[in-house]
């Protein structure tokens, strides 16, 4: 359990360097490239995505598993459904309860959290 828990922290410290990609590529793409929000925040998330895995295989997980396509194929295929989850909190907070946009991505990142860890724990890089 003690494992469990400095893994999540670490986690969360992982995710919070991603969560400043996220938004600062959102940033940009939304406000000075003006492309649609959901693709800027898509874009966003995908990129984040990309450096969390690297970040988490290392750090959070200590990952020596030599097949990395593997987990890299999981850990993406979890994130786009994390994906799908992210866009629709994003979606509500804007359009049904009139929120920030980057507030709602807020709310959606803190949903997001819990399933992305465990299921990154249980399935990406479970230790055999």
């Amino acid at each position: 359990m003690k494992t469990t828990i400095i893994k999540f922290i670490t986690f969360l410290a992982v995710g919070l360097s991603g969560m400043i990609i996220d938004f600062s590529i959102t940033f940009i793409c939304k406000e000075k490239l003006r492309l649609n929000k959901y693709i800027a925040n898509s874009l966003g998330f995908s990129i984040a995505a990309v450096s969390n895995f690297l970040l988490n295989r290392h750090y959070t997980f200590n990952s020596n598993n030599p097949d990395i396509s593997s987990e890299f194929y999981w850990f993406m295929g979890i994130s786009i459904i994390s994906l799908f989850i992210y866009n629709g909190i994003v979606w509500i907070g804007v359009n049904k309860m009139n929120i920030n946009f980057y507030l709602s991505k807020v709310m959606g990142i803190f949903v997001i959290t819990f399933w992305n860890f465990f299921a990154h724990l249980l399935i990406t890089f479970q230790t055999p």
